[in-house]
């Protein structure tokens, strides 16, 4: 069996690789040749193309054919247009802002994406709402198009937030980062009470691996994918400041205002749930996670530690800004309490909502009803 993946040295790209290795398939990778990876043997065919144009991608596919294509990087609705002529199988993968209301929650109603977040809900419906979801949209549109056409046997992937190793964009840095600039606090929208779905890298790549195991039960599906266990943004610092051997305080401030916190939450400017519903995918391909999560962030921070990422002046600027954005924010939180502080609220009691007689033929109970 001969597989290509498009692709290949991202977060996901050596686990996919080297799984399909293990299960003995002959493996090709395609991308332009711009990364490299040790975790890819050198065994594995690199071909030099560029998957953003059909013409670039004919010209490196030529005279080949493949029994599967993966699709995880490049521009999908121009490897789903061509990809019939050069496979009968075709596993694609894609993501979250095609989901209406993930960028504008407003335009719901009510406001926010359902919580958990199922493969057939709404769609962007055009660029004006959102041209990059949208895009994404069309993306999975041509693939099924694809499919119900029969150019192909198509399974489409929609990925969370991915972290792991070669992240591009490396949200959990920005907390190492912290960490290691000895902060004592961090700014989150809303108490971080915020659930983001996460894929740890190994654990997604193993929901394409099943995708390819099982062809006939994938075959023109949709799974979102995503860890089985998902925090919150609170319990996410938590986890990697435990994991450093540290803490860090949470500064809460009004989602609208929590622009430190932007790098870590892909842009989000408002705190509602992203949480896919990843029951399809359990159920039909037995997904489970292969690491489970507290260790894939053990093994996230370690490769930080390890291969801090190289940031440019502008960058380390905007870091700085965030910083002194944070310094302001923590005044004004503290300020903030002490004048809470001077209200004397008290906690109220709880009391049981049932009935809790004392003795037997009482006509009322405890609370008098």
């Amino acid at each position: 069996m001969k597989v290509l993946v498009i692709g290949g040295t991202g977060p996901t790209g050596p686990f996919v690789v080297n799984g399909f290795l293990e299960r003995g398939y002959d493996v090709s990778i395609l991308n332009r040749g711009s990364h490299h990876t040790d975790e890819i043997p050198a065994s594995v065919e690199r071909i030099i193309g560029d998957p953003h144009f059909g013409e670039t991608l004919r010209s490196a596919l030529s005279g080949r054919s493949f029994d599967l294509i993966v699709a995880s990087y490049g521009r999908l609705r121009v490897i789903a247009e061509i990809a019939g002529d050069y496979t009968d199988r075709l596993i694609s993968i894609g993501g979250a802002p095609g989901y209406r209301g993930t960028r504008h929650p407003e335009i719901l109603f009510p406001e926010g994406v359902q919580v958990p977040l199922p493969e057939d809900a709404p769609k962007v419906k055009s660029e004006g709402e959102f041209r990059f979801g949208y895009l994404v949209k069309i993306s999975e549109d041509a693939v099924m198009e694809g499919h119900h056409a029969k150019r192909y046997i198509a399974t489409h992937l929609r990925y969370p937030l991915i972290y792991g190793p070669r992240q591009p964009l490396p949200c959990d840095w920005w907390l190492v980062r912290r960490l290691l600039d000895k902060r004592k606090y961090v700014v989150l929208p809303d108490g971080g009470l915020t659930v983001i779905s996460r894929g740890y890298a190994e654990n997604m790549a193993n929901a394409i691996l099943l995708a390819a195991d099982q062809q006939e039960t994938a075959a023109g599906k949709i799974y979102n994918c995503g860890d089985d266990q998902q925090l919150t943004l609170a319990q996410w610092v938590q986890v990697i400041s435990e994991t450093m051997d540290t803490h860090l305080d949470i500064i809460s401030v009004p989602a609208k205002y929590s622009h430190p916190a932007r790098d870590m939450m892909m842009g989000s400017h408002h705190s509602h749930h992203l949480q896919f519903d990843t029951h399809l995918i359990r159920s039909e391909l037995g997904y489970k996670d292969t690491v489970p999560v507290l260790e894939a962030f053990r093994r996230t921070v370690d490769w930080y530690l390890s291969n801090p990422p190289e940031l440019n002046k502008a960058t380390e600027g905007n870091l700085a800004a965030q910083y002194e954005a944070e310094d302001a924010m923590a005044k004004i939180h503290g300020e903030m309490l002490e004048k809470l502080e001077q209200l004397g609220l008290e906690d109220a009691e709880f009391i049981h909502p049932y009935a809790h007689p004392k003795k037997p033929g009482a006509k009322k109970d405890h609370l008098g009803r």
